[in-house]
């Protein structure tokens, strides 16, 4: 093995950020912990919430997540996972290829849109609620100058909006519902990426958020079980059991195969039944 790529031990201590569930709540911090521990590495975890991050870390930061592997400190998530890949190239590649890279940006930037900051405003008070006593303050101050509003009136309203946010999700049903990870035949840091959005909502989602037949759930249950189940903490709320009442918009799609990727065009006997359909009534 590459010497550059031995770790001094297989320890790396890593400095967490909970609620008073010990679930974590950042989805960069959850996406972190994964990363870790695709690459083999035990966690030597450092407990807190929001407030005294600075102190905690010797004021190496005031941001999570960071780490320390052999001494030397790494901060960002995104460049945790640029260090691990440069540092142990021996160990599972999180990023295999400057594409995954490329691709995972454009998937990040929808799925933080279209679900993860939709579903923060739908529980940013139960967010508060959940955080340990001391985080209350700082995080209903700054929360709201965020938001701009009070964090109740911001989540007021939530049952309108759940499934609204569940029916976007259309594109990555339609990747997750070809393969088994968004990885491909194993997952890698785009399973986890995005899968630290969806731990992060189970962290405080004090309703459910995804029906219990939703395609995703495969996928989800997956990622739960990974590593020893590393996301099936007791702090996390249910996910599954939201239910579709009159008006809502479907919670997700019934008939997909209709539009994106999909090989569909075999010869004429797959495309007939769909050219009958829309020719229909068309002069000869």
């Amino acid at each position: 093995m590459n010497e550059d790529a031995m770790a001094a031990n297989n320890t790396i201590t890593f400095y967490d950020l909970a609620l008073s569930t010990g679930a974590t709540i950042s989805p960069f911090v959850w996406a972190t912990k994964y990363a870790l521990k695709h690459k083999g590495f035990d966690l030597d975890v450092v407990p807190g919430g929001f407030t005294g991050i600075l102190e905690r870390t010797g004021g190496k930061t005031e941001r999570l997540p960071a780490i320390v592997d052999d001494g030397e400190w790494v901060l960002d998530s995104w460049g945790i996972v640029e260090y691990l890949d440069a540092k142990y190239p021996d160990r599972p590649a999180l990023i295999p290829h400057e594409s995954v890279a490329a691709t995972l940006k454009a998937l990040d930037h929808w799925f933080w849109n279209a679900a993860v900051g939709p579903w923060m405003f739908c529980f940013c008070a139960d967010y508060r609620d959940l955080s340990v006593p001391q985080d209350h303050e700082y995080v209903t101050h700054s929360r709201e100058k965020m938001l701009g509003r009070k964090l109740e009136e911001v989540q007021a309203g939530r049952e309108e909006r759940l499934p609204k946010i569940s029916a976007a999700l259309e594109p990555l049903r339609a990747a997750l519902g070809q393969h088994e990870w968004l990885g491909g035949a194993s997952p890698n840091y785009a399973d986890y990426r995005i899968m630290g959005g969806v731990l992060f909502t189970a962290s405080v989602c004090k309703i459910p958020v995804l029906a219990n037949d939703d395609p995703l759930r495969g996928w989800i249950e997956r990622c739960l079980d990974l590593y020893g189940g590393l996301g099936r903490h007791p702090g996390l709320f249910p996910l599954f059991g939201l239910e579709q009442r009159e008006g809502d918009p479907d919670l997700f799609n019934r008939n997909a195969g209709q539009g994106g990727i999909y090989k569909r065009n075999t010869g004429p006997a797959s495309t007939a039944a769909e050219t009958q359909r829309i020719t229909a009534g068309m002069k000869k």
